[in-house]
């Protein structure tokens, strides 16, 4: 993974940069996420062949806090002071493993931007916390992944089964459109 850049002098912000960590206390998210967007990343693992075409689309097995199982796509909160690759980096080395070798380009560029509401609704995503707004990217995987943290089960599926109407059916939040629309952007929607 590769290192996040030092925060900026004392000259820059008006606190202690010793104080700076990137994150929030419990009370504090609570009350960040009551009245602002966060920014957020969404990775579509995926495998492709030697021509660079997909082939297979890595959907994590989870267990909501109902109980329910559902699939998942990597996701997470920007840090503070955090590129977007970096965070890419983290969070799909916190979900599939430190070996998982995903091949982020220099300059990754997001292939949807999703609005996440607390409001069901208004787009497609719905996240119950929060309005979020998430950068969304397919991320080549070409090392060994294994599910990580509080994730069940790697599955690895063609690209029409992970648009098939029974895996989208176990998709939460609206995160099944981002597969679709992650298919359509490389050419692989069935």
């Amino acid at each position: 993974m590769t290192d996040t850049a030092d925060y900026p002098s004392d000259d820059d912000f008006y606190r202690d940069p010793s104080q700076v960590s990137g994150w929030l206390t419990d009370e504090d998210l609570a009350v960040v996420r009551a009245q602002l967007p966060l920014v957020y990343v969404d990775a579509v693992p995926v495998r492709v062949d030697d021509s660079g075409d997909v082939v297979a689309v890595g959907l994590l097995l989870r267990a909501n806090t109902q109980g329910t199982m559902t699939r998942a796509l990597v996701s997470g909160r920007v840090m503070y002071h955090e590129r977007i690759r970096d965070a890419l980096l983290r969070h799909i080395e916190k979900d599939l493993g430190p070996v998982a070798l995903p091949q982020v380009p220099p300059s990754p560029q997001p292939f949807t931007v999703a609005e996440y509401f607390p409001t069901p609704g208004i787009t497609p995503f719905h996240d119950p916390r929060q309005h979020a707004v998430s950068l969304a990217y397919v991320v080549p995987v070409t090392g060994d992944c294994r599910p990580q943290q509080n994730a069940l089960d790697l599955a690895w599926l063609t690209p029409e089964e992970a648009c098939a109407d029974d895996v989208q059916a176990e998709m939460m939040n609206g995160q099944g459109m981002l597969i679709k629309q992650a298919m359509g952007h490389v050419g692989r929607l069935p």
